[in-house]
């Protein structure tokens, strides 16, 4: 099969997943911001955010590493049992840790009258990082299909449990007077939490065929030394780019002197960032796919001319999405509770932050291949600075509006380094001038719709719909003559 169509298809599979999945579980944010004010919710924003931190922290670029020496050892079954190995033990030495500690975080993170938040996401944590490496064998055995349906299962698991605690258990006790099992009467963000527990509890065993593997080969700790010599600097990447994805959350529930003013606000900026679900569900689906496709294509002759072909037609998607999001930006709002919907305006800033994000994915390539991951690690770290030093500039004098400002400002510093650091040692023939043309193209039409003098309605919608057709056929034009030296 064509290279391009295999990792299109590849990505369609996992991007079905996601998608369906993904979307049911996204059907969960209008009951969310109904059920709960805008400073509950923050505090719903702030827990994932802190849990982004620690899932990097707990696989420490082990899965990566497994793809890197799946590739070049010749005993593939003693990388995994080594990958695997190393990451029961440190979860289960972490989940113990917090788990004791847990009174003293849930103070340091404003959230002192909850320490069981603290519990239920230790062991999410610990669950997540153990299942990281099995996950990242099925993507490299191509087991796709395998890799979907655990991880709906997964995704709608957790959706049916909040139904079952948010929507269920109140009305039966209402009507009935009788608490459903694990319900204690009080309808709190803590429900949703528990939700997300059981169904990573649940996933373990779905994946215990891949998980009992490890019986089949030792644990090698030289390899596993290596292993981590060359994950180590990923995960210093892992984690600033937490920094630069969810940092924002953390700092805007902190720079307002007033608490649940704080939370409010990060409730808003959090609701509103779910509406660049569809940006970001690509970008999950296309990593998927994309990072054992650049690894299985490094010995091929013309790898770099694919590598610059997927850029083109990712960055293509991706404004797709942006002008379809953007240009129906008054159906997509419904997906919030109104009380939201003052934060409208960062979305099209965060979809574009997401967009090169993706780019940057794309263009990270050379140091994965070139095993030059300690200069990932500075790139990412460079990043993360630029993240801190924007939000403490921006939030103080926009607000949340500030924070994806600081986002974008990001991504494009870091896909801009990577790009003129991948140049000099593993230089792709990337077509610059044609996808900033792209980037330009769509964002005329976008400012274009928002200056048409149509309120909501047919009328709008149908200019929009003209608009992205606009998009979608030029692309489509200049794509297809398109020749990549």
């Amino acid at each position: 099969m064509n290279p391009l169509k295999k990792l299109a298809s590849q990505t369609a599979v996992y991007g079905l997943s996601q998608i369906v999945g993904r979307f049911v579980n996204y059907l969960l944010v209008p009951l969310h911001t109904a059920l709960f004010d805008t400073a509950e919710f923050g505090v719903n924003t702030l827990m994932y955010s802190y849990v982004t931190f620690f899932n990097v922290l707990l696989t420490y670029g082990m899965e990566t590493a497994f793809f890197r020496f799946s590739q070049k050892q010749d005993n593939p079954a003693q990388v995994y049992s080594t990958a695997l190995t190393s990451l029961i033990s440190s979860s289960l030495f972490f989940g113990l840790l917090f788990g004791v500690f847990s009174p003293q975080i849930a103070s340091v993170i404003n959230v002192p009258e909850h320490p069981e938040y603290v519990v239920y996401f230790t062991a999410i944590i610990a669950l997540d990082a153990i299942s990281a490496v099995p996950f990242a064998y099925l993507r490299q055995q191509n087991k796709a299909l395998k890799f979907a349906i655990v991880k709906n299962i997964n995704i709608f698991t957790n959706i049916l449990l909040n139904l079952y605690f948010l929507l269920l258990c109140p009305y039966i006790q209402k009507e009935y007077g009788t608490l459903l099992p694990l319900y204690n009467g009080t309808v709190n963000i803590g429900y949703i939490f528990l939700a997300n527990l059981i169904a990573s509890i649940v996933t373990i065993p779905l994946l215990w065929k891949e998980i009992w593997a490890i019986r089949n080969a030792s644990f090698n700790k030289t390899l596993w030394r290596e292993m981590l010599i060359y994950g180590l600097p990923l995960m210093v990447v892992g984690f600033a780019g937490m920094i630069n994805e969810t940092l924002d959350r953390i700092i805007i529930s902190y720079v307002y002197t007033d608490v649940q003013e704080g939370l409010r606000a990060t409730g808003i900026y959090g609701a509103n960032y779910k509406l660049s679900i569809l940006m970001s569900l690509f970008i999950q689906a296309f990593r998927y796919a994309a990072e054992p496709f650049f690894f299985n294509h490094a010995k091929d002759n013309d790898k770099r001319h694919i590598y610059a072909t997927v850029m083109n037609y990712f960055t293509l998607v991706c404004l797709v999405l942006f002008l379809t999001v953007t240009l129906y930006i008054d159906v997509f709002k419904h997906f919030i509770n109104n009380r939201y919907w003052e934060g409208l305006h960062v979305v099209p800033v965060l979809l574009l932050a997401n967009m090169f994000l993706g780019m940057y994915y794309n263009l990270s390539i050379w140091y994965k291949l070139s095993d030059n991951t300690n200069k990932g690690a500075m790139i990412s770290t460079t990043g993360a600075v630029i993240t801190i030093l924007a939000n403490i500039i921006l939030v103080p004098l926009l607000g949340y509006t500030g924070s994806a400002w600081a986002t974008l400002i990001c991504y494009v510093s870091m896909a801009v380094i990577c790009y003129v650091m991948g140049a000099k040692y593993y230089p792709i023939p990337y077509q610059v001038g044609r996808l900033l043309g792209y980037v330009v193209f769509a964002l005329v039409l976008y400012f274009v719709s928002t200056s048409l003098p149509f309120a909501a309605g047919y009328v709008k919608y149908a200019s929009s719909t003209i608009l992205l057709l606009i998009f979608v056929v030029a692309a489509f034009l200049m794509e297809r003559k398109n020749k990549i030296a």
